[in-house]
Parts: structure tokens; sequence; C-alpha cells
């Protein structure tokens, strides 16, 4: 399995987890019914009617895998934690659709007819099939991505320190210190030429106090 790298693993959870949220948009069952008055009618279910946790579980892939890009490197196996439980509930709320149609489709009847009862025939689309693909697709992202994460950085790079930002205080102190240490010295000269003038002045007869 190739290992992402954190840039790969940020954009590849967002494609995919905004393309699970597009996914649950259209029609994802058709099917036929009845009203009280025996008129039929066609009656359409959306994915996020028929699995609201496809859009629920869409939107924290997404959230987490921006978050990916900011997090240090404990915080980053929370994240991929969200992602693969996301991947999972995207995955599992559109095969509950596509295995048992049927409960989707007569909740939407009742709701649009008033009827509660048996519906016609049931069309499944092609779009639960692309979510359950785009499920498995970020649980094996989120896979991939936490066996590399410990090849990445530390954090994402914006937050480094510029270089030679660090350097700039100790260049400081060294040179300060320089500069006490040829002022130190300046006294002991000042005290050698005292003590000339001092045997100078005696030496002419001089009291140099």
């Amino acid at each position: 399995m190739r290992v992402p790298t954190r840039r790969t693993a940020v954009l590849s959870g967002v494609l995919l987890g905004g393309a699970a949220l597009l996914s649950a948009v259209p029609a994802w069952i058709t099917t036929t019914s009845s009203t009280a008055l025996g008129e039929e009618v066609s009656v359409t279910v959306t994915g996020t009617q028929a699995a609201p946790g496809v859009t629920a579980a869409a939107l924290v892939v997404l959230a987490a895998s921006l978050a990916l890009g900011l997090v240090g490197r404990a915080g980053r196996w929370v994240v991929l934690g969200s992602v693969a439980l996301g991947g999972l509930v995207v995955a599992a709320s559109a095969v509950l659709v596509v295995t048992d149609p049927q409960g989707p489709a007569r909740s939407a009847v009742a709701e649009v007819t008033g009827v509660v009862g048996p519906v016609g025939e049931v069309d499944v689309g092609v779009a639960p099939f692309l979510t359950v693909v785009l499920g498995v697709l970020l649980v094996v992202l989120a896979t991939a991505a936490a066996l590399g994460a410990g090849r990445w950085d530390g954090r994402s790079r914006r937050y480094d320190a510029a270089p030679g930002v660090g350097a700039t205080p100790v260049a400081a102190e060294s040179s300060e210190g320089a500069v006490r240490s040829a002022g130190s010295r300046e006294p002991a000269g000042d005290a050698v030429l005292d003590e000339r003038d001092a045997w100078d002045a005696l030496t002419h007869g001089d009291d140099p106090t």
C-alpha cells in the first residue's frame, strides 16, 4: 500500500468527503404508488432522505481532513480515526439502502400520499453504489495515512520559525559579552598608569598624595 504525504492525505480527504456529500443529492430511489383517491403518483427519494447518515458523516470527514493539515503528532491519530469512522458510516448507510430500498420508499410514499401501505416497483439508481465506493476509499485513505503518519513533520510547516531567527539573541548576547570583556580590561590599564605616575612624582621629589 502506497503511503501518502500529509498534503496528499488532506487533499484526498477533502475531495472524497466532498464527493460523498454531493453523491447524496441526486435521486437514489424511484417508485410509484396510489393516493387515497386511487391516483397513481411517482415518488422520488434522494440520498439525503434515504440515508441522512451519509450527509452527516461526509461533513465530519471534510472537517477532519482540513484539521489534518494543522494538528500535531498526537492529534493526527484522532483525526485519521474520524476520517475512517466517517468513511464506514458513509458506506454502511448506502449499503443499507441498496440492500433494502423498500423501507425508504415506503416512508417517502407515506409522506407524499398520506397512505401507508405497499409500494410499486422500486428502482435503485447509481448514486448509492457510488457512495459505497467513496466510503470504502475513505477507509483505505485513512489506513494508508496512518501507516505513514510517523514520517510526517510534527506540525504543518507554516508554523515553523523562520531560519536564523533563533540565532539572533545569541549573537547579540555574544557581542554584548565581548563589549563587557573589553570594558573590564580598561580599569586594569588605568591602574598601571597611575602607579607609574606616582613613582615618577616621587623620583622628582613630589608627594603624589
